[in-house]
């Protein structure tokens, strides 16, 4: 999440602004975990990015490389809308694909787990001699060109995914990184509010112009080290209500006060910024770099609410969490296309729904949210719209020769994109392997008819995309293995940011979901 107008999740990014003088243009979330929504991305291509053939591994170079830089000619009508998501077909039909499929080598294990999990601490340690206390993981490694950047809907999985392995070292990772966000929060050199920044620098490194960044994520002045190089300056709704779910979290498995005491201050700030009295109602997205309010509003996000607002009813006793979550569920309702069995994305104004394009996240995240039967076959919608096989043979994939990855992909856009991403053309049949992960856990934690099989095949698949892809990659210089990609194959989310084959903490969390059989968003759903 991160600002996409799409939903409070991570890093989608759009073209907009310098960071400084002689910069190139860098990524800022258009409006989710990652990205102010409703805008649209600038067409073009990073000059100094490298020429890269179609099997070359993306480790870009040069300016906000793997940031998804300007989709031209993305999406037929032009523009990108303000998102939430969703999308599907039949479980059973999408476990028969994927399980028709080879899988090589050996990816059946429970070492892969382990590995994940590993791959996790290590994103959280990347920084050892600099960050000695509170700290943030590094969301992707380094290839992607984001450099150590963290984005908090990535750390808050991984402290969820962290309190899911159970082991007493991965709790003490979910502590130190707890600690960062709450040290994010009462650190920020402009507020005191209860905010969060989209993302924070966690470790030294020269930006693209040459200006060096040469802190970890606490500056010398005790404030905490806000991405702004990247304009990774504002809040979403999202990306809000994941740390405020993993804070909570982290307070039903510590008892300390601090991690509730911040979980609070958050749902405070979400129900005092972002409280809509628009006709759709709900939550809006939040506020841009500058404070200033972003009037759309996403499925997804108000999913985030309805679960984190659930939760804080519980630990508080408070009734307002009550009222504030069916604030957010009477939006979402509003959202959801029986005819079609999904959820719309979300709004731009907060009056008129946005019905294009469709996103996978508000299908899986909504029956982790509610857990109720009427929007249970959005999965079934999610599973069958949303497959798609990854083919080495095809002309835009980035596979090593002779692989097949199957799974689900972004949104229903994604499926037909013939964006460029610095001069790389996207490849239509990319799996996302976040949403793969997602769709897992949500059919695990369904348990309907043929819901195991296909959450067997799924976590095959990952599993093999964790053993094939993004070997020899780094985090903060040092070798990393154990993580799994973000995408099989460069893919167009169709919301204005693409996502790259480069190991990602999300993915990773995702994947430790599933593998687990965790529900991170619900009380009581980690085991």
């Amino acid at each position: 999440m991160t600002n996409d107008p799409h939903a409070g999740t991570d890093e989608r990014w759009t073209t907009t602004g310098t960071p400084s003088a002689g910069a190139p243009p860098t990524a800022r979330p258009a409006g989710h975990p990652h990205r102010p929504s409703g805008g649209t991305a600038g067409p073009g291509s990073l000059s100094s990015a490298a020429v890269l053939g179609r099997r070359s591994f993306l480790a870009l170079s040069g300016a906000a490389v793997a940031v998804a830089v300007g989709a031209s000619g993305a999406i037929a009508g032009g523009g990108t809308p303000v998102v939430a998501n969703g999308t599907g077909r039949r479980a059973g039909a999408l476990a028969g694909s994927l399980s028709s499929h080879p899988k090589p080598g050996g990816h059946g294990g429970p070492g892969h787990g382990a590995s994940a999990v590993a791959f996790l601490q290590a994103a959280a340690d990347a920084y050892p001699t600099l960050n000695t206390g509170p700290r943030l993981a590094q969301s992707y490694a380094d290839e992607l060109g984001l450099f150590s950047t963290a984005f908090v809907y990535d750390n808050a999985l991984a402290i969820l995914a962290l309190l899911a392995d159970g082991r007493r070292a991965s709790l003490a990772t979910a502590k130190a990184l707890g600690d960062g966000l709450v040290y994010a929060q009462e650190h920020d050199p402009a507020f005191d509010d209860g905010r969060l920044r989209q993302g924070y620098n966690v470790g030294p490194y020269t930006f693209y112009d040459g200006n060096p960044q040469p802190y970890g994520f606490v500056l010398p002045d005790g404030n905490a080290n806000i991405g702004w190089q990247f304009g990774f300056l504002g809040t979403a709704v999202g990306d809000m209500a994941w740390p405020g779910l993993a804070l909570a979290q982290l307070y039903g498995a510590t008892r300390e006060r601090r991690y509730r005491d911040a979980a609070v201050r958050i749902g405070e700030w979400i129900t005092t910024n972002t409280w809509s009295t628009k006709p759709l109602g709900g939550f809006s997205f939040g506020v841009d770099g500058a404070d200033n309010p972003v009037p759309n509003g996403s499925t997804e996000h108000n999913i985030d609410c309805i679960a984190f607002f659930a939760i804080l009813r519980t630990i508080t006793r408070d009734k307002k969490w009550t009222k504030a979550a069916a604030h957010a569920r009477a939006f979402v309702d509003r959202m959801w296309s029986r005819a079609d069995g999904w959820f719309w994305t979300g709004t731009n104004d907060g009056i008129e729904i946005n019905r294009s394009p469709v996103p996978l996240d508000p299908a899986t995240w909504s029956w982790l949210a509610l857990r109720e039967r009427k929007y249970a076959g959005a999965l079934d919608w999610a599973g069958r719209a949303l497959a798609t096989t990854d083919d080495a043979a095809a002309a835009t994939s980035q596979l090593p020769d002779g692989e097949r990855i199957s799974g689900v992909t972004f949104s229903t856009a994604s499926l037909t994109s013939t964006a460029q991403y610095n001069g790389i053309t996207v490849h239509p049949q990319g799996v996302w392997l976040e949403g793969t992960g997602q769709l897992a856990t949500s059919l695990a934690d369904r348990c309907g008819r043929g819901d195991e099989r296909s959450v067997r095949a799924l976590l095959g698949q990952i599993r093999h995309a964790q053993d094939v892809l993004g070997v020899g990659q780094h985090l903060g210089g040092v070798e990393v293995s154990g993580g799994v990609v973000a995408a099989s194959s460069l893919l167009d989310t169709g919301f204005g940011f693409g996502y790259f084959q480069v190991q990602h903490v999300g993915a990773t969390s995702w994947f430790v979901f599933a593998s687990t059989g965790t529900n991170p968003m619900r009380w009581g759903g980690l085991r």
